[in-house]
């Protein structure tokens, strides 16, 4: 961007001398000449500004098509502010402590406000209109205008306040309420642990297609000096030409797995990319190592912290509160409720929000459900149902940690102990493939021979990354089961 700056400098700074020397010239042709000059150069200017501006737009593009180099935990922090589950996650959590207020505003007054028009000719109704109006006259007691009144009108304005004084249910369903809240705050901190993992684990996909891509390159390098090995050896007149039609075969079924994959490759990079909370064709690079994990705690001690920091078994906890909650609830409607009440009302013939007359009225009501077809006895009787239940369930995720916490570390042992074996095969392999590639040379062995132990080579060189992947994996997931990875992966 520079030099086209500089370009476009240098064009105006042309102008401007081109332009000196016409206003001192005093020859006629000689002006014809310079303002064709003038002219020519102007377009040149144009020309350079629009190339120039082109080149600018092409810059910015590319620079804003580069793709994101991510380190696992930028990764991480990234997923954890923009992954979709994540986010869905923080708005239960929010919807779980506003029902927490909720049920808080049962212990606060109502307060209402009423206004109403009514027209009648019914006696009894025309009679109490008048009276709440302070309309009511002597004439009104006359035998004709008792039984047939005139129509008459009302306005009632009235503000009425309603304070619970005992309801049963009040502090069942706030605690029912708080035990959800709490149990979707556990459901927040379970699902950034599961996403971290995800991620975590989608970093592992990206490093192992990577050296498998790596490990393809290779293989086919191998197979294309051992398909020229074969032609030579056919020119030459000591070789077979189906040993050239083999290795070619053989080259030709390697290039094949290395389509697989480059696009393993890509198709890891975009579920990165979509857990991330990106969309699916983001352009991302990774970078740094993949942090390896080592069980550096005894089984008790991790199942221990597995028991403590577990957040699904947290809302297993939280759930059986829940159901305590209900519990209460489902009894407290045998208990009566007490309430306070006051009012104050105005009334006017013709005019909203007049006042004629005005009244207060304030008293205490008790109400209780004598009988209700035996609903009250069910309900117990289903909310201890769905607490025993709920314990159950406790136990059971309970026992599942445990047995997770063991398996992990026994995966983990096993995936070590895969992995020494498989640096060993792959060094195998390596060494058999030289020793048979020089006996070929030397046509001390065939070509089915050499290129069966390349075939070796190739599954030996994908299982080493294989298993290395799985042991990077289980050692994380060990961390995971005991429900601190996020805590640890973020040192």
């Amino acid at each position: 961007m520079k030099a086209e700056a500089n370009v476009i400098v240098l064009a105006i700074g042309m102008m401007s001398i081109t332009f000196s020397a016409t206003t001192n010239s005093k020859d006629n042709r000689s002006l014809r000449k310079i303002s064709l000059a003038i002219r020519n150069m102007n377009r040149f200017i144009m020309r350079t500004s629009i190339i120039s501006l082109f080149f600018l737009l092409f810059s910015v593009i590319t620079a804003t098509a580069e793709p994101m180099n991510l380190s696992l935990r930028d990764a991480i922090a990234m997923a954890l502010e923009r992954n979709n589950h994540v986010r869905a996650a923080e708005f239960r959590s929010r919807a779980g402590q506003e029902g927490v207020g909720v049920a808080a505003s049962l212990y606060y007054p109502g307060i209402f406000f009423d206004e109403a028009f009514t027209a009648s000719n019914s006696p009894t109704r025309v009679f109490m209109m008048k009276l709440d109006q302070g309309r009511f006259a002597q004439n009104d007691f006359l035998i004709d205008n008792l039984n047939h009144p005139a129509s008459q009108h009302d306005f009632r304005t009235a503000i009425t306040i309603q304070q619970p004084l005992y309801t049963p249910s009040a502090s069942p369903y706030r605690a029912l309420a708080a035990a959800e809240a709490d149990r979707e705050s556990a459901g927040l901190d379970a699902t950034k642990e599961e996403i971290a993992f995800q991620v975590f684990s989608s970093f592992l996909e990206i490093r192992k297609a990577e050296a498998r891509l790596k490990a393809q390159e290779q293989a086919i390098a191998e197979a294309r000096e051992n398909l020229r090995l074969a032609r030579v050896r056919s020119r030459e007149g000591v070789g077979l030409k189906s040993d050239e039609l083999r290795a070619g075969t053989h080259l030709s079924s390697v290039e094949q797995q290395l389509v697989t994959s480059r696009n393993n490759l890509v198709l890891a990079k975009m579920r990165l990319a979509i857990v991330l909370g990106l969309k699916e064709d983001a352009e991302i690079e990774i970078s740094g190592p993949s942090t390896s994990f080592a069980a550096v705690l005894s089984p008790e001690e991790l199942t221990r912290l597995a028991l403590e920091n577990r957040k699904d078994l947290r809302q297993s906890k939280y759930e059986l509160e829940k159901a305590g909650a209900s519990v209460k609830l489902a009894k407290s409607a045998y208990l009566p409720e007490v309430g306070a009440f006051a009012s104050y009302q105005m009334n006017s013939d013709n005019t909203p929000l007049g006042s004629d007359n005005d009244a207060w009225m304030t008293g205490l009501n008790l109400k209780w459900q004598i009988f209700d077809g035996f609903r009250r006895n069910h309900a117990t009787r289903q909310a201890l149902a769905g607490r025993s239940a709920a314990a159950e369930m406790l136990e059971a995720g309970q026992k599942e940690i445990r047995f997770q916490v063991r398996e992990s570390l026994l995966r983990l042992e096993e995936t070590g102990k895969r992995l020494e074996m498989a640096k060993n095969a792959q060094k195998d392999a390596e060494e058999t493939v030289r020793l048979l590639s020089r006996r070929f040379e030397n046509s001390l062995a065939t070509m089915v021979e050499l290129l069966d132990a390349q075939t070796a080579l190739n599954q030996a060189r994908a299982s080493l990354v294989e298993t290395g992947a799985d042991h990077d994996l289980t050692g994380g997931r060990v961390y995971f089961t005991a429900g601190i990875f996020l805590k640890e992966i973020m040192k």
